[in-house]
């Protein structure tokens, strides 16, 4: 049995010796200082560029009172939608529909007199061509028909306005939206020279989402594309981030540039559409502009092998005689998450270290490994470390 013991020892020891030795200083020992290392070739690389936004509704309609009164009933409730013409409010109209019965008793009083002035004209024409009165009582009866035809112009108008005055106690939807705040409820008194409206119509079947684009931005845009207005119409489609991080599932258009430029800011507002079937967007949300384009021919390297130190980054570049140079490069600030755009300190044909990057250091000499080399040799230390278990464990049970 001992014997045996022995045996299966001496037979993994063998199996280790025949894998090349083990791991040291936290980077597989390959041999003689082997890295992998990966020569630049460009590529088109997809980026995108965020810029803060706002949304809005296409049209916001504030809805004010026209007249004084109170409250009598609410007809809709927050975040309803409603078509125009449909009535959101009822204030008081008990005196105003008073004031349309009076209105139209002057009318009527005002028509009856007109008739009597008109009868007395017709009848002194008739006596003017008889002889039996002057010209003077002729004017005279002719006037008093026409001051009774404007006293009647006079009432039309004062049951007009009390009409509408009576029409204004019913507040209805000026357009198709959705309701916002009901800030007053039933009782409440309002007026025209309330401050905050009765509620606020949003039309958000299409929302308008408005964002800032720097001066710079917008000259690089219009110089490649011929002009601010071609730049719009050829300009990609936009997505739009919302706050919690997501991407709305409808792209945008970009549909407006503002000819002004703030002096303050130094940009200029442009406004997206996005459309809004299911009502996911309010108005007066925020959110941010998503604007996707390509960089052709970019140099795209694996975040493992670059150091970064505070703000700066670095890699190992390979010189042709095998030494790394520890060369500073700068990055475009967007990112996969898993690789960095280099905008310069690497060209198209340098060689820089993948992996392995925190044991090197400036000036160092390296046997440079293809990547499949690497990952070839990184498997059998991974077979290695694993017989080393089962070594470990073996010799636990035989009592090693």
């Amino acid at each position: 049995m001992k014997k045996t013991k022995i045996l299966l020892v001496a037979a993994l020891a063998a199996v280790l010796a025949s894998c090349g030795g083990g791991k040291s200083g936290g980077k597989p020992n390959f041999g003689d200082n082997e890295y992998a290392v990966r020569t630049v070739q460009g590529q088109d690389a997809n980026l995108q560029t965020t810029y803060p936004a706002s949304i809005k509704g296409v049209q916001d309609v504030e809805i004010r009172p026209k007249v004084s009164g109170f409250i009598t009933k609410l007809c809709v409730k927050e975040g309803q939608s409603v078509k125009a013409g449909q009535l959101l409010f009822v204030i008081d109209n008990v005196t105003y529909a008073a004031a349309v019965r009076q209105a139209k008793a002057s009318v009527n009083a005002a028509k009856a007199q007109l008739n009597t002035a008109t009868l007395t004209y017709n009848n002194s024409q008739k006596l003017f061509k008889n002889n039996v009165i002057g010209s003077y009582e002729l004017q005279s009866t002719k006037n008093a028909m026409e001051s009774a035809a404007a006293q009647l112009a006079q009432a039309e108008a004062a049951y007009i306005s009390a009409k509408q005055n009576l029409n204004f106690c019913f507040v209805t939807s000026p357009a198709n939206g959705v309701v916002g705040d009901l800030p007053y409820r039933v009782g409440a008194l309002v007026s025209a020279s309330s401050q905050q409206p009765l509620t606020t119509v949003s039309n958000n079947s299409t929302m308008q989402v408005y964002f800032s684009m720097t001066e710079k931005d917008l000259l690089e845009m219009s110089k490649t594309q011929g002009g601010v207005h071609a730049a719009v119409e050829n300009y990609p489609a936009v997505k739009l981030q919302l706050a919690d991080g997501s991407i709305y599932e409808h792209p945008g258009k970009v549909a407006t540039v503002s000819g002004v430029i703030d002096p303050t800011t130094g940009t200029v507002s442009m406004r997206a559409d996005f459309p809004n079937p299911e009502h996911v967007l309010k108005s007066g949300a925020s959110g941010s502009i998503v604007v996707p384009h390509v960089a052709s021919s970019a140099v795209i390297i694996p975040q493992d092998a670059v150091v970064q130190v505070q703000d700066k980054y670095f890699v190992y570049v390979v010189g042709k005689d095998n030494k790394v140079k520890y060369t500073p490069v700068t990055v475009n600030p967007q990112n996969d998450g898993k690789n960095y755009i280099i905008t310069s300190g690497l060209s198209v044909g340098d060689r820089f270290v993948v992996n392995g990057v925190s044991s090197l250091q400036d000036g160092m000499d390296i046997k440079p490994l293809t990547e499949a080399q690497y990952a070839e040799k990184l498997k059998k230390t991974e077979e290695l470390g694993e017989a080393q278990g089962d070594l470990g464990k073996l010799k636990k049970a035989f009592g090693k």
